[in-house]
C-alpha cells in the first residue's frame, strides 16, 4: 500500500510540474513583436512636443519622431495609433500595456534605462533655459538664472535638472505648458528640451517673445520599449536601415533637427 501511495505522489508531482513548465514555456515564447502584430496596432505613448510629436491643422499627429514611428509600423505590417500620455507615468503605461512604446523625444537616464528596453541613442538633445526674449542678456549662464523661477515637465529631463542646479521649480503636465507659464509671466523661465526650443520661441513662432538662452545638461534620445522586449532591438535595425538608405536624413531635415542626429 504504502510502494502505491508512494508512486501516486510521484506522478502528482511529476505531472504538475509538466504542467507548469508548459504554462512557463507558453507564456514565455511570444516576443513583444509578435503580441503587437497579433493585435494588429502600434500603440505610441507622447506629448506635445514639437518637433518630435505634434498636431499638424488636421488634427493628425507629425513630427519626427512620429513619422519615424509610422515608418516601423509600416515594416511590422501594424497600424500605428497616438496616444498622449502623463509623462511622469510613462513606464506605467508600458507595463500595463496602455502603450507598447515610448517615442518622444525621451531623454537616456538611470530610471529610464533600468525601467525600459532602450533603444541605441539616435538624437542629440540638451535641457535649455528659455526666458522673455527682451530679458536674455541678463540671463546667459547657469549662475544668472539661480534666482528665477522655473516651469518644468513633471517626470522630464528639465525636472531633473532643476533639481540638480536647486532652482525653485513647479512642475507642470507637458514642456508646451511650461512655455504658457512663462508666456503669461507665472513663472520666469522654463526648462525644455533645445529641440523643442528651436522649434517652438523665437522669431516666426506662436512664442516670439520668447527665447533660449544658457543650456544645463547635454544628453541623447531614446525610444523605450516594455522591459525584456526585442522591439526595441527591431526599432534599432529599422533606424539603421533608415539612416543607410537615406531616409532618416530626409525625415529630420523635414523638422530641422538634422545636426542633431546621431552620427
Amino acid at each position: 500500500m504504502k510502494k502505491r501511495i508512494l508512486s501516486l505522489v510521484v506522478l502528482v508531482t511529476m505531472t504538475a510540474t509538466l504542467i507548469a513548465g508548459c504554462g512557463s514555456k507558453s507564456g514565455s515564447s511570444e516576443s513583444d513583436i509578435e503580441y503587437i502584430k497579433g493585435k494588429g496596432t502600434l500603440i505610441v505613448g507622447i506629448t506635445d512636443f514639437a518637433p518630435m510629436d505634434y498636431q499638424d491643422d488636421s488634427g493628425d499627429w507629425i513630427g519626427f519622431d512620429a513619422d519615424l514611428a509610422r515608418l516601423v509600423g509600416e515594416d511590422l505590417g501594424v497600424e500605428v495609433q497616438f496616444t498622449e500620455i502623463d509623462w511622469d507615468n510613462k513606464i506605467l503605461e508600458l507595463d500595463n500595456k496602455s502603450i507598447d512604446v515610448v517615442w518622444n523625444g525621451m531623454t537616456l537616464t538611470d530610471e529610464v534605462s533600468s525601467a525600459m528596453a532602450c533603444t541605441k541613442p539616435y538624437l542629440n538633445n540638451a535641457q535649455t533655459v528659455v526666458v522673455k526674449a527682451d530679458q536674455a542678456g541678463q540671463y546667459n549662464s547657469v549662475d544668472a538664472v539661480k534666482g528665477l523661477k522655473f516651469a518644468v515637465e513633471a517626470g522630464s529631463a528639465g525636472e531633473a535638472a532643476a533639481e540638480d542646479n536647486g532652482f525653485e521649480y513647479t512642475s507642470v503636465t507637458s514642456q508646451a505648458d511650461t512655455l504658457m507659464e512663462v508666456e503669461a509671466g507665472t513663472s520666469d523661465a522654463s526648462i525644455i528640451d533645445s529641440l523643442m526650443a528651436g522649434a517652438m520661441v523665437g522669431e516666426g513662432t506662436s512664442y516670439a517673445d520668447l527665447t533660449h538662452t544658457v543650456d544645463l545638461t547635454t544628453e541623447e534620445y531614446v525610444v523605450g520599449c516594455r522591459k525584456g522586449s526585442d522591439l526595441a532591438a527591431y526599432i534599432d535595425e529599422e533606424i539603421k536601415k533608415f539612416t543607410d538608405e537615406g531616409t532618416m536624413k530626409t525625415v529630420a531635415e523635414e523638422y530641422g533637427v538634422q545636426e542633431a542626429l546621431v552620427k
